[in-house]
């Protein structure tokens, strides 16, 4: 099973990084911030702006040293809107083989945001950390068998092909969680390398991604550290009408209100921002 190579400056008895990660957050120390790196065209908010490998890496040193837990690396669009253009997996790795040994190099684990099992295959071989499916394992039959293989931890995202405002959304991303954890176990995913994502803004209304975050915490039932990803996304707008870039405010207010409700994740553009947030937002928890 490959095995990254920051195995060897981990505390004895975790076997690789990726279980170091996943320690810390079933240790609930304090909420992680996944930094957000886009390297494509037509992201929602940042798309083309590091597409360019050089850019891309100066970005990724700006993460870490914003605080970054994680870094996210992402080679084809996958917004919420039903308007991303699909990219062959040729493509995506293309754009990925400039940027992603040089991003792992900076000592910070890395995740792949992918929806592909063979260029999830290609970057845990390459040394990411973590497999990112904004499909949840639902719509590539190989995903969880590769992340089984490599043994690293997985993000399992709900998502639906489009919004529709009659669902309970809670009953049905409950429904879809169950659905994708019974595909991970068949295929011999660990259940505490797990993480679920209620996928905040895909296949949902706005109505439907802000009770998501007010009721987060039902899904702790499933015994599974969350991950939220509200940063930028289009229902602040519903609430205060904003493009994509003057939604710090709002990705902040729903990044702290999600940890409240039980986040052990926070996915976000703006980390130094979102890491000085969290980090008030629980100095005034002490103080209570």
């Amino acid at each position: 099973m490959p095995q990254n190579s920051a195995n060897s400056v981990l505390d004895p008895g975790v076997s690789t990084a990726g279980d170091a990660v996943m320690a810390r957050l079933h240790g609930k120390d304090r909420p992680l911030v996944m930094g957000v790196l886009n390297v494509t065209p037509d992201s929602f908010s940042d798309g083309g702006r590091f597409l360019d490998p050089a850019e891309a890496i100066t970005q990724a040193e700006r993460l870490r040293a914003e605080g970054a837990d994680i870094i996210d690396v992402g080679a084809e669009s996958t917004r919420p809107y039903g308007d991303a253009v699909a990219v062959t997996a040729d493509e995506e790795r293309r754009r990925l083989e400039a940027v992603l040994p040089a991003v792992i190099a900076l000592g910070v684990p890395v995740s792949i945001d992918t929806m592909k099992a063979n260029v999830a295959a290609w970057a845990l071989d390459c040394g990411a950390m973590i497999a990112n499916d904004v499909w949840g394992l639902q719509r590539d039959g190989d995903m969880a068998r590769v992340v089984a293989e490599h043994g690293a931890p997985v993000i399992i995202m709900h998502n639906r092909n489009a919004a529709d405002p009659s669902i309970d959304i809670i009953a049905e991303i409950a429904a879809f969680f169950s659905r994708s954890l019974e595909i991970a176990w068949e295929a011999g995913v660990r259940h505490d390398r797990i993480m679920l994502d209620p996928g905040i803004g895909f296949g949902k209304t706005p109505e439907q991604s802000l009770a998501c975050i007010a009721r987060l915490h039902e899904f702790s039932s499933f015994g599974m550290p969350l991950l939220v990803g509200a940063s930028r996304k289009r229902f602040i707008h519903s609430v205060t009408p904003s493009a994509p870039m003057e939604r710090l405010g709002g990705s902040l207010a729903a990044h702290v209100l999600a940890v409240e409700n039980g986040a052990a994740m926070i996915r976000a553009h703006d980390v130094a921002p979102t890491v000085q947030a969290l980090a008030v937002a629980a100095a005034i928890r002490r103080a209570r």
